[in-house]
């Protein structure tokens, strides 16, 4: 029996390596200043959030991770392979299952394997899927595709994208931010013997180079394509899935490329959502929800609809999303909160209206500070997001945003350096803005990557009244993953306040290279998931660590819980 694609999710790649890789030679760039914000080192190695819950608890490093669930893409690839009339298999996460990889490949039949690229934004994680299948099948074609692949495509001309393709070394790529049916007719021309030269949007191997197909542009409708839950085992999933109900956004904001890269912005209607639900309920097992859709209510009344369904089917989903705080009101989120919403994320982006109107964004501040108390007196989580750099910001621009922070009292937030794309609008007044170069190392006519980094720093050390979400292993959606998982949410509150505590050490005294025992000890006192039933409830914490003042030590049990730092 032959396997005519086996699709590999993600890989989580291995933190440390992902550190080094940034920090490079220059631990001063933009880069290695962001992900500095995501860890403590432990023993002379570099821990995210997430690895030290699991080490306080006494588990394996992935015993809870940020990616515990089955993996979108492999749900919608899967379901279009096999409605193509090709047979699939997957692996969702690399990391945990090489051992089930190892014995697929080595057992043979499988015919080619699809690497997908979701949230990669380095080679690497690709790089190490592909010295694994050589390493255990050297006859089996790698196709490689997804968001990886076509964001490079478009910064690169086709020389520098055949060298990419060749240090990847992946067979055949497919290019295009939709690729499911190039995906499906490389892979009949693959089974049939059949010519690669009229296949849209593929680039192939041939001798020492890469051929380059046309490009053109796809869209698979969500109506013709829907996930068939059926096709995967009920035992495969647990309580969590993320689904999306529409396409692309219908939004235009200067500092994004995705409308322009995904296409005209489609959705669901009411009935393929509720058949979707459906679908979902009936696995039994799957009781929280993230909607991936980046504008899940817009439009309004679709929104209400999808709410109200909710409500009147009685599902009893607890669920997450992004929401468009220009595109709600008092009435919608009362019902979100009778649907069973847990947590919004809010593209806040900038706490001045100045910014927020030369990033063409349609909300402004008084729009999330309205809808923040209203979601903070219904019991549901708010996490804003901010860029901090975008052209013309200054040091008035990034004060507005600090104190929309502390008047807003948002439960979490966490502000990034901009990413300067030149696949996004802002590009096009590249010489009018004085932009020089991009990524993370730019410059503008009022700012560059270095003091929007110190901004950074800044608004991490003073901010008190919203909590720090650190990046890289612990996003949004892990709140509630701790939540189903035995945690309070005042303890997930406190942890995290500890960790950051640890970040804030790190900045403050540089030459310190490992957390303080006072921050071993709170992190242990705040982590530990048995025997905290006397902190539900709690409204409050303890007071910010401030590693320049002496501390009391007023948050802990005893000093035996330094044991529970076995790194």
């Amino acid at each position: 029996m032959h396997t005519d694609c086996l699709i590999i999710g993600f890989n989580d790649f291995d933190f440390e390596k992902t550190v080094d890789m940034i920090r490079g030679n220059d631990p001063t760039s933009g880069g290695y200043r962001d992900i500095n914000l995501a860890f403590l080192n432990m023993q002379g190695h570099p821990h995210h959030a997430m690895d030290i819950l699991n080490h306080v608890n006494g588990w394996e490093p992935r015993t809870y991770h940020n990616s515990d669930f089955v993996w979108p893409v492999v749900l919608c690839l899967g379901s279009y392979l096999a409605k193509n009339g090709f047979t699939f298999d997957y692996i969702n996460l690399f990391q945990q299952e090489k051992d089930a990889l190892r014995d697929k490949l080595e057992k043979g039949g499988i015919r080619t394997v699809a690497i997908t690229t979701t949230l990669y934004v380095v080679p690497q994680p690709i790089i190490e899927i592909v010295q694994f299948i050589r390493a255990h099948n050297t006859d089996v074609e790698i196709v490689i595709g997804g968001p990886f692949i076509s964001s490079q495509a478009a910064m690169l001309d086709t020389d520098g994208l055949s060298e990419l393709f060749s240090y990847l070394g992946g067979d055949y790529y497919v290019i295009s931010s939709e690729g499911e049916k190039a995906l499906c007719d490389l892979l009949d021309a693959l089974k049939t013997q059949k010519d690669l030269a009229d296949i849209d949007n593929i680039a192939y191997r041939q001798k020492d180079t890469f051929v380059h197909n046309t490009i053109s542009v796809e869209r698979n409708s969500l109506e013709e394509n829907p996930v068939d839950y059926s096709l995967f085992a009920k035992e495969k999933f647990g309580q969590f899935l993320s689904l999306r109900t529409a396409k692309s956004c219908p939004f235009s904001c200067a500092f994004c490329g995705f409308p322009d890269r995904a296409g005209k912005y489609t959705y669901l209607d009411l009935a393929h959502v509720e058949r979707t639900l459906d679908s979902i309920k009936d696995l039994g097992t799957v009781n929280t929800l993230t909607f991936l859709d980046d504008t899940f209510n817009v439009p309004k009344k679709r929104f209400r609809d999808i709410m109200q369904l909710m409500i009147d089917k009685g599902y009893g989903f607890k669920w997450n999303s992004f929401y468009r705080s220009d595109h709600g009101d008092e009435a919608t989120i009362d019902l979100m909160q009778r649907a069973g919403c847990e947590g919004v994320f809010l593209g806040v982006e900038s706490g001045s209206d100045t910014i927020l109107e030369k990033m063409n964004k349609k909300s402004r501040r008084k729009d999330y500070l309205s809808a923040i108390k209203m979601f903070r007196e219904r019991d549901i989580l708010t996490h804003c997001n901010l860029i901090i750099g975008f052209p013309g910001e200054t040091p008035d621009t990034v004060a507005e945003s600090m104190s929309f922070l502390e008047e807003s009292k948002s439960d979490f937030y966490r502000a990034q350096l901009w990413f300067c794309d030149p696949i996004t609008p802002v590009w096009k007044q590249k010489e009018e803005l004085g932009i020089e170069n991009f990524a993370f190392n730019w410059s503008h006519n009022t700012m560059n990557c270095q003091q929007a980094t110190a901004f950074v720093e800044q608004m991490f050390l003073e901010v008190q009244n919203s909590i720090w979400l650190p990046q890289q292993g612990f996003e949004m959606w892990s709140l509630f993953y701790l939540q189903r998982n035995g945690f309070s949410r005042e303890q997930i509150k406190g942890f995290l306040r500890a960790f950051n505590d640890g970040i804030r050490e790190k900045l403050l005294i540089p030459h310190q290279q490992e957390p303080s025992e006072q921050i071993l000890k709170n992190l242990s006192y705040w982590g530990r998931r048995d025997g905290f039933d006397h902190l539900r409830g709690m409204n409050n914490h303890p007071p910010l660590y401030d590693p320049r003042t002496p501390q009391t030590d007023t948050a802990l049990h005893n000093d035996d819980q330094l044991e529970a730092f076995a790194f």
